[in-house]
């Protein structure tokens, strides 16, 4: 499983309780998180898609399509977060691929586990 940890000495952590939200499904989107610590639920329609633990990013469809939010990100336990807005974003595409090769790794899990669920059962 792919990680991103070069947020970790991020000067603009961000620390969230337990049950807060980060952003809700339809918001409009324009930052991204790196999970840093501890464990954001994803939920579509109230429903639990995906659990991001440290390492992992979410918002990242927000800055690349500026769609709104398809999902609700909510600490599940006290998290830290690193915003990643669009500039912030861009740079690290441009100067360091493989950060974008890691991002696009993350979304094509995030898929298949979405088409693997969403499978009927035979």
């Amino acid at each position: 499983m792919t990680e991103i940890n070069i947020f970790r000495n991020a000067p603009d952590l961000r620390t969230l309780s337990d049950g807060d939200v980060l952003f809700r499904e339809g918001d409009a989107g324009d930052v991204m998180y790196a999970v840093v610590e501890g464990a954001l639920d994803l939920t579509v329609n109230g429903h639990l898609v995906d659990t991001v633990r440290p390492g992992r990013i979410v918002g990242e469809m927000a800055l690349i399509d500026q769609s709104p939010r398809s999902a609700t990100a909510t600490a599940a336990g006290a998290a830290v977060v690193a915003p990643v807005d669009r500039k912030r974003f861009v740079y690290l595409v441009q100067e360091h691929p493989t950060f974008a090769l890691s991002v696009m790794e993350m979304m094509a899990e995030r898929l298949r586990a979405a088409n693997t669920a969403a499978k009927p059962a035979h």
